[in-house]
């Protein structure tokens, strides 16, 4: 018998099939002519999670591809494919003269697919990303060329060596170059209608934290902590005229500092913006009362676990748990939503983890909660021990996208992880967790709920806005209406007034 009805199965959440299969590559297709000095840049397709809601895959584009389309040199023609916006396979009339792929571990064999089909019909394909560098012997047969380390310093070298017919099977780069010499990223080859917002923003490499669960802490991957100048973060986002960006940085607070400099160069632009910071940067409270003025209306904070041991074994430096909801409460006091992160099946997790968790964000009203399956991506601290354990289950990189469970739990069965995993989303996800997690300001809720149920509860209606490149239509207003109202807010908080921010709906990582 279960201990826990979140430990049995559920029914099967619908999907549709487009979120789960990629479009298909007609291998009999005769070649196009191939267009010299075109370059073509995909983000290939990855399967959906029907746990979670698909309107977090259109928050806003990657910035790899921008970065690199930056650095493409004038006499290049250069497109932007995104395979998850539902538009189909890459086009190929005609052929680019040459691919660029990001591979990450969970969609490499449909990255592999891609680079097959294009070299096939004689476009010379490069293959860049964080798989590139964690396995590069199983990369390397799908590719003319790799691109190891930070692909704005090697693009245009790649380029040229194609023109000049010397390219190489490697190209080798690291992470110590100056930060702000790298130029903005070229937005204006993405089909804006189909994000949120495109203003996605970098303003710091890096993270004091080395998880040994994190990407970041891949062997090869040295990332220095390097910052650009404020007014440089600033003017970016005041160039791409939109109200609201997301700063995808891995940690926006791990100087705080600079983030004190950052807020004070955003501040006049009077617009809205989310990041990511763990949670000791309540640590110091002028920087969140600086974030609020600066127009922060949410914030990704990594909690991982709510068990002290695990956060110690994982390497995190992190204030101890029983202090993280009045830290929630710090940030709620300024108005700033917070977006949970949370990794289920660490060593000390038991099966009462999944409804302990749920209570606690439910019992702190955050606003929006994230769950991930531990998973041990290769070439990681995490991954040597699993193996060296015996604990990996397979290396079916596609099932590496924290919703399986590919390695033995301590404490339950794979199946009661994923089990568990999937009963924590329809939790979160349900009337009455939604209307339990309401802000306690009433002036809020409304707001509140409508992004909730948006967000959600309507994948269905996500499938269609994503398919017709709507999401950008139907969010704007939303987006707007929190810019105006967090406007007024600041004013009164800049007087001194401190009351809880109402109407927020914008948060980090929606």
């Amino acid at each position: 018998m279960n201990e826990c009805p979140c430990l049995a199965p559920l029914p099967k959440r619908w999907i549709p099939a487009e979120m789960t299969v990629a479009p298909q590559l007609d291998a009999s297709a005769p070649a196009s002519p191939i267009e010299p000095r075109y370059a073509l840049l995909i983000n290939p397709f990855y399967q959906k999670d029907a746990n979670a809601s698909f309107g977090k895959h259109v928050l806003t584009p990657t910035l790899a591809l921008t970065s690199f389309a930056a650095t493409t040199p004038a006499h290049w023609r250069v497109a932007y494919w995104d395979e998850n916006l539902l538009h189909g396979r890459p086009p190929d009339e005609p052929l680019p003269q040459v691919v660029g792929i990001t591979v990450h571990l969970t969609f490499a064999r449909r990255a592999y697919q891609l680079a097959d089909w294009y070299r096939k019909r004689g476009s010379k394909v490069i293959l860049g990303g964080l798989h590139v560098l964690s396995c590069p012997e199983e990369c390397a047969p799908h590719a003319d060329a790799l691109a190891l380390g930070d692909g704005v310093q090697l693009w245009p070298r790649i380029l040229r060596d194609v023109e000049g017919r010397c390219l190489q099977s490697r190209y080798l780069a690291t992470y110590e170059n100056e930060y702000c010499d790298d130029p903005e990223p070229r937005r204006s080859i993405l089909p804006r209608a189909s994000f949120l917002t495109t203003t996605s923003l970098i303003a710091t490499r890096g993270c004091h934290n080395r998880c040994g669960f994190c990407y970041l802490a891949t062997d090869g991957l040295r990332m220095p902590y390097r910052m650009r100048r404020p007014q440089q973060v600033a003017a970016e986002f005041a160039a791409d005229r939109q109200p609201y960006a997301v700063f995808v940085d891995n940690n926006l607070g791990s100087r705080r500092d600079y983030l004190h400099e950052l807020c004070s160069a955003l501040r006049p632009l009077n617009k809205i913006w989310s990041a990511a910071v763990t949670i000791d940067i309540t640590d110091d409270h002028s920087l969140i009362r600086d974030m609020a003025l600066a127009g922060c209306t949410g914030v990704f904070v990594g909690f991982e676990s709510l068990t002290d041991d695990n956060l110690a074994e994982a390497r995190k430096k992190t204030p101890r748990t029983s202090d993280y909801a009045r830290r929630v409460r710090m940030l709620h006091e300024y108005g700033i939503q917070v977006n949970g992160s949370f990794v289920l099946g660490f060593d000390h997790d038991h099966k009462d983890v999944f409804a302990r968790t749920v209570d606690w964000i439910e019992q702190n009203r955050l606003e929006c909660a994230t769950f991930h399956i531990l998973t041990p991506y290769p070439a990681t601290p995490l991954f040597r021990q699993m193996e060296a354990e015996g604990r990996l289950l397979h290396r079916d990189w596609s099932l590496y996208d924290t919703g399986h469970a590919v390695f033995q739990p301590r404490h339950m069965t794979p199946e009661e992880l994923e089990y568990g995993y999937a009963w924590v989303y329809q939790r979160l996800f349900s009337h009455a967790s939604i209307w339990r997690r309401r802000p306690e300001d009433w002036q809020a809720v409304p707001l509140y709920l409508a992004m909730s149920y948006l967000y959600k509860r309507s994948n269905r209606f996500w499938h269609q806005l994503i398919k017709h490149d709507l999401v950008h239509t139907v969010w704007h207003p939303l987006v707007e209406m929190t810019r105006w109202r967090h406007v007024h807010y600041r004013r009164r908080l800049a007087q001194g007034e401190m009351f809880a921010a109402s109407g927020q709906v914008v948060s980090a990582g929606v």
